[in-house]
């Protein structure tokens, strides 16, 4: 389908506010997607928070290159571009899954406008989800707290078991 010059124009504003506002974005080819799977990897996407949508080539080169943004090699196939504003590992979860499939295949990304090739996407893909982070590092924070008020109570609760035990000898006898 031919666009005309306002519409490739709209389309270049898209793509250079996308790259300028979204945490993560990630890039990958797909051939022989049925619309069946397309979608389904839109409803997963959207549940992220993040979206998806398949790019003209030529007006993509363009944005990055307005953006400064480098790329791992020419942007050729169908490019699939996807972005989220926040959470990008659950965005990369799912391209990393969806890579399994022969009919699809990642690119390359960025992280916070940093380049991130097709193994740092997998790898990212694997860190647990955020919820799951905040309350690792909240725990490692409070582990040292716990210990002070266990080592701080421990005199008190002997004394008190010594206590308990001789009373309960004097009761006994």
């Amino acid at each position: 389908m031919a666009f005309t010059k306002k519409e490739k124009e709209e389309m270049l504003s898209k793509y250079e506010h996308w790259l300028s506002e979204n945490q993560g974005i990630f890039f990958a080819e797909f051939n022989k997607f049925t619309m069946k799977e397309m979608d389904a990897l839109r409803v997963k996407v959207r549940e992220t928070g993040g979206n998806i949508h398949v790019a003209k080539n030529t007006l993509l080169e363009m944005a990055l290159k307005k953006a400064n943004m480098k790329t791992t090699g020419d942007v050729e196939g169908t490019t699939m571009l996807a972005y989220i504003p926040a959470d990008a590992p659950a965005l990369a979860k799912i391209f990393s899954d969806a890579s399994k499939a022969e009919t699809f295949n990642l690119k390359w990304g960025y992280l916070d406008g940093k380049l991130i090739d097709a193994s740092e996407i997998k790898a990212l893909a694997d860190l647990p989800p955020l919820p799951v982070m905040r309350a690792m590092l909240l725990s490692t924070l409070n582990a040292p707290a716990s210990q002070l008020v266990r080592t701080i109570n421990e005199p008190a609760r002997s004394l008190a078991a010594v206590v308990k035990a001789y009373s309960e000898k004097e009761a006994a006898a």
